[in-house]
């Protein structure tokens, strides 16, 4: 694109939006700031380095076949670099447990954080902070769809030390990097069809999350639990339910996780935003596209998106509230599917930032609803593209779809020659 013409579109912007009160500077400043941790499960379609066996099991599914997957740390590596170099803004990677680097087997048990250096040496060059997660699912221990609940006291036990041993790997990770690493737990513990009793395996979930936060003190990471609606083999009762992992987060003071697909189709995971900051310090979001429920499809630039990105932002929330992703398809160039997911985010944030919320604000105090409305309708028709063309430019990233040229050469010359 032109840039003699981009900057000339956003000059006219800004000064369209001075005279509805947003300083566009101020906010791409802030913009700029906010990070979003994206998800290294979609280049390899959460298939992970334990072993080159490994199957998804435990309500994960991943459908396609689109080819140059990557196989290794390395190759996965390569392909984050050239999906961050076409993302502006402050970014995070977000890993799973199975994405180890190790000799040999290693048991989820007796993980730590040697086995995730090199991806800590990578993170400390680009910039970056990571995320991590514990991967209780895909694993012959995780067979029944019960962990953290199992009744079997030994197989319970084995997941209470895989998270824990996913503390001190998240805690190593924070000091290194010198900024907090979000754990996020998730469990697919659930029935398939109606268990004889739902409580039981309740208390036992709970017992189990108590002993992994009471394991150590945390100055380098924060906890988050993440709850579901149901889930693959887990129809009639998901254990770790949405209100169950609310309770417990407001009650152990853990971070709550949202994933946009864990909730009913008509439920809107950005009224709860709100009420989850009423009671807790921070949220974690795992912003996906829930086609059919929790399908997982890369995050598009839709009503359900850009309603999130404006409520973080209504409710002063950028600095409580973590943004991660979480899809992964496996039908598309997965490296492209990461530039899109990410930078419809992105996009959502902007949007949202240049609402006129004075003009918002002053309107709803004086219960003129009229305005309110009528403001609300009009800020979709301000120029926000020349702000985020000019967002990109001025971060060295493709403006619009030129971004498609740089995936297309690497796709002939690195991804179509694995295979």
């Amino acid at each position: 694109m032109n840039e003699t013409k981009i900057k000339g579109a956003y000059a006219i912007a800004r000064e369209r939006y001075a005279e509805n009160g947003v300083n566009t500077e101020q906010v791409l400043r802030e913009l700029d700031a906010v990070p979003i941790s994206i998800q290294c499960w979609q280049g390899d379609d959460v298939l992970g380095f334990e072993s080159p066996e490994a199957g998804l099991s435990g309500g994960i599914q991943t459908t396609g076949n689109y080819p140059g997957r990557a196989r290794n740390a390395r190759e996965l590596r390569s392909d984050l670099e050239l999906a961050l170099s076409l993302i502006p803004g402050a970014k995070r990677l977000n890993l799973h447990a199975i994405y180890l680097e190790a000799d040999g087997p290693v048991e989820r048990d007796r993980i730590e954080p040697r086995h995730f250096q090199g991806w800590i040496d990578w993170a400390r060059e680009h910039g970056l902070g990571l995320d991590f997660n514990p991967t209780c699912f895909s694993h012959p221990k995780s067979a029944q769809n019960l962990t953290l609940s199992h009744p079997d006291n030994e197989i319970r036990r084995f997941w209470i030390d895989h998270c824990i041993a996913c503390r001190r790997i998240s805690e190593y990770m924070g000091e290194q990097l010198k900024t907090p690493a979000i754990m996020n737990i998730w469990v697919p513990d659930g029935y398939k069809d109606t268990p004889a009793g739902r409580l039981e395996p309740r208390k036992r979930l709970i017992a189990s999350l108590d002993a992994v936060l009471e394991a150590m003190d945390g100055k380098h990471h924060k906890v988050a639990v993440e709850g579901k609606l149901f889930g693959i083999g887990a129809e009639s009762c998901t254990v770790g339910s949405n209100e169950f992992y609310m309770a417990y987060a407001a009650t152990r003071k853990t971070l709550l996780c949202l994933d946009a697909g864990h909730f009913h189709p008509t439920e809107s995971v950005a009224d709860k935003i709100s009420t989850c900051l009423c009671f807790l310090d921070e949220i974690l979001l795992h912003v996906s596209r829930p086609v059919r429920w929790d399908s997982d499809h890369v995050v598009l630039f839709d009503d359900a998106t850009i309603a999130i990105a404006q409520e973080i932002v209504r409710c002063d929330g950028l600095k409580r509230v973590n943004v991660g992703l979480d899809f992964f398809d496996a039908s598309i160039n997965r490296i492209a599917a990461w530039v899109i997911g990410t930078r419809n985010f992105r996009k959502a944030l902007l949007f949202a930032m240049l609402e006129p919320r004075s003009a918002l604000k002053d309107a709803e105090g004086r219960f003129d609803y009229t305005a309110r409305l009528a403001w609300m309708e009009e800020a979709k028709s301000l120029p926000w593209t020349a702000v985020w063309e000019y967002y990109c430019m001025s971060k060295s990233v493709p403006p619009g779809i030129e971004w498609l040229d740089s995936v297309r050469k690497y796709e002939t010359e690195v991804l179509s020659k694995r295979g």
